[in-house]
């Protein structure tokens, strides 16, 4: 049954027996505690919010089919076969437990402890959360025998639950429409929700999703997600992703117990200088770690040292292998389910449970021992990565302390082209990380001296796909950043040096400029992770027009945007800037620099992660990764003037 957008709502339903909701109110007016933010990112994890329930079901056995649907005007539905979420009345609230489940928050079967074992969810908030922030939300439910349908406005029960009909099958369906009045985009990313749902077929092996956009002139982009082989053809997809040469053939796969919990890992090595980390408890991805990380780690560098002693690989005069050196070139993905996750933070980044990083060191070291002594060839091919890896990172030490001495020679403890800010407390200073001399000027012009410093940069810099950390030490391009942020790079990163609380790239809003940005961004990602990591990195949303006539002026920072100017203000003259470099210091601070006016893009974590990958096709060494990527991309690009 399709959606009803207006409802008949029945004549007898009056006002008493609309249903006071517990706290949605209050998720109304903070979403962003519940969801993250009402940006795009916001809007997608509703649909996971609905998805993971239906992914609680498979946990528990009794799930084997989820369909998410792209409906025309951005409406999402997702519909399961699992047991059906109960309808019978609830002996707490009296009403039914399908209402209690959409209009309470904390209600479900995940606080009991009896419904599930392990579950995803957002804290057991997810339903009614969804239901609170969405213009209508409409819930089906069969049990076997009837068809069951309510449908709620912005949170509010606006008919009762209603028989609409019979069937045999059992299951969820529901369909919603996101709030106008809390999102700030209410469409909808198909790759983005193929991402995330492909994760989740990866982590449920057998489980079958289907995504389907049916909105005009997306008819026809349908995927479907299986893998029979689970983490193990995750690791095998990201490998692929990447296109690096395996330096083994078998994904190795580790697996154990411990009461309720279970982790399972799969990993595999390559050719190329990256570690590659997903992690994730009861479905939930953990992209800032947790104890489940840290106990991996912390076995894996003990098994290298401990099997390079026992068999000969490393000396009685060698130095112990480091945690990065045992890691470069592995892609693992570690996955734990557990009854009482304790996560920190509303949306679940990092996972907290001390016993589970008992278990995966224990059964990693255990296991992973074994299997090096059962396949030398595997252990000595990773072996022989890890030690070349520490006799890098002995080059790199190295070349930083001929570096240090250049420098202290030259008497110059900051870049020659740095403008500094008179402001030295990180908390109030930025750096403008700017492309080409004449953009620079304008910005130095242009610029608060108090607390706005600028560094200007020319040409392409080196690649650090390509790179290792000895490489950038001395290199003329990229040191400048190095000594100008003060925090150092690599095993010596001291973030509370950091000189700059707000790192802003700014670049020409053409090929090239994105190119320097990619650059900056592999740089950052790769070498000053905590940059990321803590949200000091920022990109600059410089205007691609400048439209005027008379005392009338414009800046557009889109096409449509531009559109929208000249049909609102007719016989406008438009400008189209190149680059920075066409801007004068006025125009300059008013458009991109100027706190009050400024638009500017944050580089958060999970952004970061999600640009690993592309970092890794993009800029490595392989072609046909490339190759697949742009064909794919390109019709984002074709508006550019190139």
């Amino acid at each position: 049954m399709e959606p009803t957008q207006n409802p008949q709502h029945l004549e007898d339903y009056g006002a008493s027996q609309i249903q006071v909701l517990e706290g949605l109110e209050a998720v109304r007016k903070r979403p962003g505690m519940y969801i993250g933010s009402t940006g795009p990112r916001g809007l997608h994890h509703l649909v996971y919010e609905i998805v993971d329930n239906s992914i609680d079901e498979a946990m528990a056995g009794f799930c084997t089919d989820i369909n998410v649907e792209i409906l025309d005007g951005d409406i999402i539905r997702v519909r399961d076969n699992g047991r059906g979420i109960p309808v019978g009345i609830h002996p707490q609230k009296g009403i039914p437990t399908v209402t209690v489940v959409f209009t309470v928050l904390h209600a479900g079967g995940k606080f009991g402890g009896g419904a599930y074992k392990v579950s995803g969810g957002l804290h057991g908030v997810g339903a009614s959360v969804v239901n609170a922030l969405s213009e209508w939300l409409e819930v089906e439910v069969c049990d076997g025998e009837k068809i069951y349908k309510q449908r709620y406005e912005r949170g509010v029960a606006v008919t009762e639950l209603q028989v609409v009909g019979e069937g045999k099958e059992t299951g969820t369906r529901v369909t919603f429409k996101p709030d106008g009045e809390i999102f700030e985009d209410l469409v909808f990313d198909y790759d983005t929700l193929l991402t995330r749902l492909r994760e989740q077929a990866f982590l449920n092996a057998g489980l079958r999703i289907h995504l389907t956009d049916l909105r005009p002139g997306h008819e026809d982009t349908h995927d479907e997600l299986c893998y029979e082989g689970g983490i193990r053809s995750f690791v095998e997809f990201l490998q692929k992703k990447t296109g690096s040469e395996v330096l083994h053939e078998d994904v190795i796969s580790i697996s154990g117990t411990a009461g309720d919990s279970i982790a399972e890992i799969a990993m595999q090595y390559n050719d190329s200088y990256n570690e590659v980390m997903y992690s994730f408890a009861n479905d939930i991805r953990t992209i800032e770690g947790g104890t489940h990380e840290t106990g991996f780690k912390a076995a894996l560098t003990r098994v290298f040292n401990d099997y390079g002693r026992k068999f000969g690989l490393l000396k009685e005069q060698d130095k112990n292998l480091s945690g990065e050196d045992c890691r470069e070139g592995l892609t693992v993905v570690i996955s734990v389910k557990l009854t009482d996750a304790q996560f920190e933070g509303q949306t679940k980044a990092k996972l907290g449970n001390t016993e589970i990083r008992t278990l995966v060191e224990s059964i990693v070291y255990d296991k992973l021992m074994t299997y090096f002594e059962e396949n030398p060839a595997v252990a000595r091919a990773v072996f022989d990565k890890a030690i070349n890896a520490a006799r890098v990172r002995d080059a790199a030490r190295r070349a930083r302390d001929l570096a240090r001495r250049k420098t202290a020679l030259e008497t110059a403890s900051l870049p020659g082209k740095l403008a500094d800010c008179s402001d030295k407390n990180p908390e109030n200073t930025e750096i403008f990380i700017v492309e080409g001399d004449s953009a620079g000027g304008s910005a130095k012009q242009g610029r608060d001296r108090r607390y706005q410093a600028i560094l200007p940069l020319w040409g392409k810099m080196l690649n650090v796909e390509k790179a290792r950390l000895d490489k950038v030490y001395g290199n003329e391009k990229l040191m400048p950043v190095v000594t100008a942020l003060g925090t150092g790079i690599g095993e010596e990163f001291d973030i509370s040096k950091l000189r700059y609380g707000k790192i802003v790239i700014m670049a020409d809003a053409d090929v090239d400029g994105h190119h320097i940005r990619t650059l900056l961004l592999t740089f950052f990602f790769r070498f000053m992770r905590p940059l990321v990591e803590q949200g000091h990195i920022y990109i600059a949303q410089p205007p691609l027009y400048r439209l005027s006539k008379g005392k009338k002026l414009f800046y557009a920072f889109s096409d449509r945007e531009r559109d929208q100017i000249m049909a609102e203000n007719p016989g406008l003259d438009i400008q189209r800037y190149k680059g920075l470099g066409e801007m004068d210091a006025e125009q300059l601070w008013e458009t991109t620099m100027n706190p009050a006016d400024r638009t500017m893009i944050k580089i958060e974590m999970e952004d970061a992660a999600a640009a690993d990958e592309i970092f890794t096709i993009l800029m490595g060494d392989k072609v046909e990764p490339r190759r697949e990527f742009i064909q794919k991309n390109a019709r984002y690009v074709q508006n550019l003037d190139i």
